[in-house]
């Protein structure tokens, strides 16, 4: 059970069978083991993922799972995007596996959802088969969680904007190609004045000022993005003006989903390498594993795992059926976010001096773990929305 799709026996008529997820999941775990892991630890060196390899996840349709097939893709559900990224977190390159989902499930879902018929066939081809990488670019430097704070502005000039302002902590902002940018087009309105764009790498006046150094997610390349008098088409608004802060609500319930699974395979691989490391090391004249304080630690945490991994597969069943899941799923971040970091945490303590080792894939999981309370909404802003849903 631990390894399989969840097809509840009562829940949403969905047009996808458990075995199509489950075909899914081994097509992305056979990636993860063949062309991910022998590779990433030279990823995690130079800070980002090679072209080469995104393209071949393109070839294999991972970048098209939720998109319809006339621009290449699967047409599947959020449950296959939670088989996806739960895979992925299984990998334990935390880095690789942001920078593969913020292109599949936080940036290109813009210009799916709210681009033109004529935006989408220009864009989405290219964006399923991985020779367009995409990014998206919300959080500036006094506004993250906050996005009515931005300041970033758009003001129309003729059939155009000039964009001016700075955001910071972008993933994929270095090596992508498009970028869905947040800007206020009135900033008298409030958030009925944020407007989505789409900006092109190379256009005049957009740069990368800086490439950012991280503690974990080393293979996600993060950069600050400055927009100084950038012209772009009118034709390049996401949506209407006006619109873009509903976007960026709608598309955030699908990027805690996918971190959620995340956290939840990143957790379960955790535990499995510990597991097997406690009963291998010997101390006091038995194994880790003899000690009852350390199996009823990792039994505790296991209960944790597929408890939180339950309420995800259900949540993501809900989703796939159009349910609104805004409650459900800010408590799946909080909850996964934070679960994964005491996983993490306890690991790295049964590991001893190996657990803080850098050749050591634990001592990598606990540095990426940190960083998915935070990525995505920060725990505390997830529990003020379930508060405020209560």
């Amino acid at each position: 059970m631990m390894d399989k799709a969840y097809a509840p026996a009562r829940g949403p008529e969905l047009p996808w069978a458990a075995a199509e997820y489950e075909l899914l999941r081994d097509q992305v775990r056979r990636f993860v083991e063949e062309e991910i892991k022998p590779c990433a630890d030279r990823w995690e060196e130079q800070g980002f993922v090679p072209r080469p390899t995104l393209r071949r996840m393109g070839e294999l349709g991972f970048f098209g799972i939720r998109y319809p097939a006339e621009y290449g893709g699967a047409e599947m559900d959020a449950v296959a995007s939670t088989v996806f990224a739960e895979e992925l977190g299984r990998s334990t390159y935390g880095g690789a596996a942001d920078a593969m989902l913020v292109h599949t499930d936080m940036a290109s879902s813009y210009v799916f959802h709210d681009g033109t018929k004529a935006q989408r066939a220009r864009w989405m081809p290219g964006i399923i088969s991985g020779e367009v990488i995409t990014a998206v670019a919300i959080t500036e430097p006094d506004a993250g969680s906050d996005v009515k704070a931005i300041r970033t502005r758009a003001i129309r000039d003729g059939d155009s904007y000039i964009l001016d302002g700075t955001k910071l902590y972008i993933t994929n902002g270095v090596h992508a190609d498009l970028y869905c940018v947040a800007a206020k087009t009135d900033a008298s309105a409030g958030s009925n004045g944020i407007t989505m764009f789409l900006v092109e790498k190379g256009t005049p006046g957009f740069s990368v000022a800086r490439e950012l150094e991280k503690q974990g997610w080393r293979s996600s390349d993060t950069a600050e993005l400055v927009f100084d008098g950038c012209r772009i088409p009118a034709d390049n608004v996401l949506g209407a003006e006006g619109l873009g802060f509903y976007s960026i609500m709608r598309n955030f319930q699908n990027e805690r989903l996918v971190l959620a699974a995340m956290a939840i395979g990143t957790a379960k691989a955790a535990i499995d390498m510990t597991l097997t490391y406690v009963k291998t090391r010997r101390a006091f004249g038995g194994s880790l594993w003899d000690m009852q304080t350390i199996r009823q630690r990792l039994a505790m945490l296991s209960a944790k795992v597929e408890a939180s991994r339950e309420f995800l597969y259900a949540t993501a069943w809900r989703m796939a059926a159009d349910e609104d899941c805004l409650r459900e799923i800010s408590m799946l971040k909080a909850i996964c976010g934070e679960l994964v970091n005491e996983v993490s945490y306890a690991c790295v303590q049964f590991h001893g001096a190996m657990g803080v080792m850098r050749e050591s894939a634990i001592e990598r999981i606990a540095r990426d773990a940190r960083i998915l309370s935070i990525a995505g909404g920060a725990t505390e802003v997830m529990l003020e929305v379930v508060a405020s849903t209560s």
